[in-house]
C-alpha cells in the first residue's frame, strides 16, 4: 500500500466515529499535558531558586556555629552551647588570601512598632560590608556606616517589605521605629530583591552590629559570617583555608562550626527539585499508560467490527503486512494527534501558571520532543497487538464472521 492510501484509509476510519476517537485520545492528551506542565514547573522552580541563591551575594561562603548532621541540618546553630563564632573570628577570615569581604552578623526576631503599625520580623546586626557581600542596594537613604558601628548608634535600615508594612503611605526616611522598647532612626530603605525560599533582606531590619550585640540581644557571639570570595574558582580553596584558620583559632581538633558554599546549597536544592519533578512526572505518566490501554481497547474493538472488511481485503490480495500497517497507522495517528494536542495544553497550563505570578515556568524543547516520542511509542506499543491480530485473521473465517 502506498503512504497516501494508508493516510486516506486512516483518516476515514478515525473520522467514522469521531466521538470514540476523541475520547480515546483524551487520555493521551491529559497525560502528555501533565508531564509537560510538571517538567516546566520543575524547571522554572530550579531556575528561580538558582537566581535567588546567586542573588544573595557574589561567590558566597556562609559560616555558622554548630555542625551539619545528615537529616538534622545545623545542630545547635547559634543557640545553647553552640556559641562558637566571635567577632575576632571575622578578623581571622579577613586575612585569608582570596577573601574579598566578610560580613559578621547577629540575627534575632523582635516586635517592631512604628506610628500606627507594627510587625514581628528579623533584626540583623551588621557592618557596612553587608551590602557588598550580600549584593544589596539602597532604594533611598544610606546604609550602616563604620561610625554607626563604633558608636553603637541607634540607626536602622529597612528591607523593602518591612518598609511597606510599617510605613505604607509615607517615606520612612527620618522616621522612628521602636525595637525591643528602644527607638531607632530610619536612615535607609533597601531595593526589593524578591523571595529566596527563606528569610531574605526584604523582610529584615538592619542595625549596627555593636548595637545588636550590646543593647538589643546581649549576645557577644555571632549568628553567622558571610564571606565573599574574589574568584569563583577559588571557592573550594578559600573554604578549606577558612576551616583550618578557625580550627586553629578555636584550638579544637573537630570543627564546632559549619562552612557552606553557594554550590553546596544550590546542588542540594537542585537534587531535591529534580527528584520531586521526576516523581510528579512519573505520576502524570500513569495517565499515559491508561491512555495507551484505551487505544488498545479501541483498536481491538475496531478489529472485531471490521472483521469482514479484513477478510475481503485479504481475499482480493492484501498481504498480512498491509493489514498490520493499516491498523498500526491508525493507533499511531491517534496518539500522534493526542500528543500534539497535549503539548499545546501543557504549554497553555505552563503559561497560565506563569501569568498568575506563582512561578515562572520554563517549557524546554527536550520535554516537547520527549512528548512526541512517547506519544508515538505508545501508539506503536499498544497498537501492535490489535494490528497483529487483524493481520493474522483467516480470510475465509473473516468473510463468514457475523
Amino acid at each position: 500500500m502506498k503512504i497516501r492510501d494508508i493516510a486516506n484509509e486512516t483518516y476515514s476510519s478515525l473520522s467514522a466515529n469521531k466521538v470514540r476517537s476523541g475520547l480515546t485520545m483524551l487520555g493521551i492528551v491529559i497525560g502528555i499535558a501533565s508531564v509537560i506542565a510538571m517538567v516546566s514547573i520543575g524547571n522554572g522552580a530550579k531556575e528561580s531558586i538558582s537566581s535567588s541563591i546567586e542573588g544573595l551575594g557574589s561567590n558566597l561562603l556562609t559560616i555558622m556555629p554548630g555542625v551539619v548532621q545528615p537529616g538534622r541540618g545545623i545542630v545547635s546553630s547559634g543557640r545553647g552551647s553552640a556559641q562558637t563564632l566571635k567577632n575576632e573570628d571575622a578578623d581571622v577570615i579577613k586575612t585569608i588570601d582570596g577573601v574579598a569581604a566578610v560580613s559578621p552578623e547577629v540575627s534575632s526576631r523582635f516586635q517592631v512598632v512604628a506610628t500606627g503599625n507594627n510587625t514581628n520580623t528579623t533584626i540583623s546586626g551588621v557592618t557596612t560590608d553587608y551590602m557588598n557581600v550580600h549584593n544589596v542596594a539602597l532604594a533611598d537613604g544610606s546604609f550602616i556606616s563604620d561610625a554607626n558601628e563604633r558608636s553603637m548608634g541607634r540607626q536602622a535600615v529597612l528591607g523593602a517589605t518591612v518598609a511597606t508594612d510599617l510605613f505604607p503611605e509615607e517615606d520612612p526616611i527620618g522616621k522612628t521605629v521602636r525595637i525591643n522598647k528602644i527607638n531607632f532612626n530610619v536612615i535607609g530603605v533597601l531595593v526589593a530583591k524578591g523571595g529566596v525560599g527563606f528569610s531574605g533582606p526584604d523582610d529584615m531590619i538592619f542595625v549596627p552590629l555593636s548595637t545588636m550585640q550590646k543593647i538589643l540581644s546581649g549576645m557577644d557571639y555571632l549568628s553567622t559570617m558571610s564571606v565573599s570570595v574574589t574568584d569563583k574558582d577559588k571557592m573550594t580553596e578559600v573554604k578549606d583555608l577558612a576551616i583550618n584558620a578557625l580550627l586553629n583559632k578555636h584550638n579544637v581538633d573537630e570543627a564546632d562550626f559549619s562552612v557552606i558554599s553557594q554550590e553546596d546549597i544550590l546542588g542540594t536544592l537542585t537534587t531535591v527539585i529534580d527528584t520531586f519533578t521526576l516523581f510528579l512526572a512519573a505520576i502524570a505518566s500513569i495517565s499515559l499508560l491508561v491512555g495507551g490501554i484505551g487505544i488498545m481497547n479501541m483498536m481491538l474493538t475496531t478489529v472485531t467490527e471490521r472483521t469482514k472488511e479484513i477478510g475481503l481485503r485479504k481475499a482480493i490480495g492484501a498481504k498480512r503486512k498491509d493489514i498490520n500497517l493499516q491498523f498500526l497507522s491508525e493507533a499511531v495517528m491517534l496518539t500522534f494527534i493526542g500528543g500534539f494536542l497535549g503539548i499545546i495544553l501543557g504549554w497553555l497550563i505552563s503559561f497560565i501558571v506563569t501569568s498568575t505570578g506563582l512561578i515562572a515556568t520554563s517549557v524546554s524543547l527536550s520535554s516537547v520532543l520527549l512528548a512526541f516520542g512517547v506519544s508515538t511509542g505508545i501508539g506503536i506499543i499498544f497498537g501492535y497487538y490489535p494490528a497483529r491480530r487483524a493481520g493474522m485473521l483467516n480470510p475465509i473465517d473473516a468473510l463468514r464472521y457475523e
